[in-house]
């Protein structure tokens, strides 16, 4: 359950609050697009994306084509919910922790029926129909002629990445007597915006396994029969790290999670998710889940199960309730699922959990490039952030699996909603846990691969081709948040342009698939039988339930929820309370590499065996150095961390 927060009620005015937070922690906020809003009319800030470009615009949008768009509700008083978000996040601030209950957030935050029937109305006397009106937005749908009556702007056909999508030609508005009932519009352009790991929900997916040699713990079986790398043998890659080694790794103590509540949101729902958990605890030492420990909270139906590849959504499901169990015991874990992998339906999980206050710690194992993110649904994102803030609520995202995104997308940047100012965004490490638990050292979370030679005397080509690491990288789009000032070097800050602006991640843990985390989960083999296995996974995906598990410690050491959690942790920098990971901890000239087999057909050995050599630190153009960096943040939690919010620690 989660802790009772009506002892942090208070009913402080917002204006006497306002000078607390000047300075202290200020985060950016968007700017409007100034471009062609007619007289009357307020515009709407940022609905014209950036890749609708006069270059790439091929004319008009046909009147009949259909859309569906939302408008987001500013609520009673937005820049009040900035300002005391601010404040009960920010330990310097005499409201630091004073948290609002759900229903004092909204009865002072949100919006008013009056609001809401003003935009319906407008939108109703625009020729479109209203689909859904609550007390967060108005969606609606009908073609680009009324789009254009009730926006004032035309939609173009603009071409992006080799297709065509429609967008306005020039920022959206509305009328100027709603200016301060509208937040922002989105969906007026149709490019894709879903996330990545029929309308009933397919069975489990296709089935995986790890090959053997391994390690049971880091250098435990050294590849004696397998050349060197680096002038030396090789330890064979972890079988899987379990919570007994993570929670020694990372400080865990006495502390268990009780009386915390973690909640996860994913795209869709395991249908065998509660038995494979209860399965996974009873065969690797984890406590048994008591009677409702997990519970779920569902949509009323399911969309986009083809496109969103629905059952590819299991494993992360899996991994994510497993490993926030595994590293927190005793945490209730609760389950939300979102009805299809798109940002609207994404954003109504998250939403959920702020409405119903479902948890104070909320881990997003999900994604997209910032490059496809549009300021409108950052804005609306956002939004929910700070409404979960002023209640004590934080939410944690992955810092993304591709580095800087130069090999996936052709274009340095950093991942969404990851790069709000907002969130806490988790980066990866490379961990190894030696001999009865034993801290032994992290670097950044960066791979190469290199396979074995044909005659099996020597590896391919050191380091090898890169496969995966953390994400990180300069936002583009988001302004550097107060807690960052001062901690983040200038040429990371920087290095888009003279403007400092947000940079990922904030902090990091266990992400590497080759020092991995085991997990169990009902899958489909290739004989057509469906049965429950386990194997070693990693990403960031791991990185984030891992640290929502860690945060669950220390609020049950602190005795009050965390909340938005950035401005605590950036308190602690540069302390031993955090590893500071580098990608040579053992030198600045020893490279580390594990030796890895894998089945080729990812099932077993009838297709035969790949071996390949994978060396550690080696996350594209990104580097894990002494001090804050762009792969692990201030770097990963240390023994002292969790028990540094209890009353010991002076906030």
């Amino acid at each position: 359950m989660t802790i009772n927060r009506a002892q942090w009620r208070v009913a402080t005015s917002v204006a006497a609050i306002l000078p607390l937070v000047a300075g202290a922690l200020v985060i950016g906020m968007p700017s409007a697009q100034a471009d062609s809003v007619p007289h009357g009319r307020a515009a709407l800030n940022d609905t014209k994306p950036a890749w609708a470009t006069s270059a790439a615009d091929k004319g008009a949008t046909a009147d009949s084509a259909p859309v569906t768009a939302r408008v987001y509700l500013a609520g009673r008083d937005p820049q009040g919910l900035t300002a005391y978000a601010q404040a009960v996040s920010d330990p310097n601030s005499p409201l630091y922790g004073k948290y609002l209950t759900a229903e004092q957030a909204q009865a002072r935050f949100g919006a008013t029926q009056a609001q809401i029937d003003a935009v319906t109305n407008w939108l109703k006397s625009s020729g479109l129909t209203v689909t859904d009106a609550n007390q967060h937005y108005v969606s609606v749908s009908g073609d680009a002629a009324a789009v254009q009556k009730a926006f004032a702007t035309p939609l173009h056909e603009y071409s992006k990445d080799g297709k065509t999508y429609h967008a306005p030609q020039h920022a959206a508005s509305a009328p100027a007597t709603l200016a301060d009932a509208v937040l922002t519009v989105t969906g007026l352009d149709n490019a894709p915006h879903k996330s990545t790991p029929q309308d009933t929900l397919p069975g489990p997916t296709a089935g995986f396994r790890n090959a053997g040699p391994f390690s049971t713990y880091y250098g435990q079986n050294v590849a004696t029969t397998l050349p060197d790398a680096y002038g030396s043998k090789i330890p064979y890659a972890i079988h899987g790290y379990t919570g007994e080694q993570l929670r020694a790794a990372y400080g865990a103590g006495k502390y268990t999670g009780k009386h915390v509540t973690v909640a996860i949101t994913d795209a869709y729902a395991s249908p065998t998710m509660a038995a494979d958990a209860a399965k996974y605890a009873q065969r690797n030492g984890d406590a048994p889940y008591r009677k409702g420990q997990y519970s779920e909270d569902l949509p009323a139906a399911w969309n986009s199960t083809d496109s969103c590849g629905a059952s590819g959504w299991y494993g992360e499901e899996s991994l994510d309730v497993e490993a926030v169990h595994a590293v927190a015991p005793e945490a209730d874990i609760k389950f939300v699922g979102a009805s299809s992998c798109n940002d609207p339906d994404l954003l109504d999980a998250l939403t959920r959990v702020v409405d119903k206050h479902l948890a104070d710690i909320v881990s997003n194992s999900w994604g997209d490039v910032e490059a496809n993110e549009t300021p409108d649904l950052a804005a609306a994102y956002d939004q929910t952030f700070k409404l979960g803030a002023v209640e004590g609520i934080g939410f944690y995202f992955s810092s993304g699996d591709n580095g800087d995104e130069l090999d996936n997308t052709g274009k340095k940047q950093v991942d969404s909603p990851v790069n709000s100012a907002w969130v806490t965004a988790v980066g990866g490490t490379s961990l190894a846990v030696g001999k009865n638990d034993k801290y032994e050292f992290e670097t950044g979370w960066g791979t190469g691969k290199a396979l074995l030679s044909a005659d099996g005397k020597s590896w391919e080509s050191l380091p090898g081709a890169f496969t995966g690491g953390a994400g990180g990288g300069t936002s583009s789009l988001t302004p550097q948040p107060a807690y960052q000032a001062g901690v983040v070097p200038d040429a990371l800050a920087k290095a888009n342009g003279s403007t400092p602006m947000r940079t990922v991640p904030d902090i990091a843990a266990v992400a590497d698939p080759n020092t991995g985390f085991l997990v169990g989960q009902t899958q489909t083999w290739p004989d057509g039988s469906v049965s429950y296995d386990e194997y070693r996974i990693g990403g960031t995906s791991l990185a984030s339930p891992v640290l929502a598990g860690i945060q669950a410690l220390a609020q049950q050491a602190q005795h009050f929820p965390i909340g938005f959690a950035n401005p605590a942790i950036y308190a602690r920098y540069g302390s031993p309370l955090f590893h500071d990971v580098t990608d040579h901890p053992l030198g600045a000239d020893k490279d580390i590499a594990e030796a890895r087999v894998d089945f080729a057909n990812g099932v077993d050995a009838s297709g035969g065996l790949k071996t390949s050599v994978r060396t550690l630190g080696k996350d594209s153009s990104l580097q894990a150095t002494e001090g804050y960096d762009d792969v692990t943040g201030v770097g990963s939690p240390a023994p002292g961390y969790v028990a540094s919010y209890g009353p010991q620690f002076k906030h």
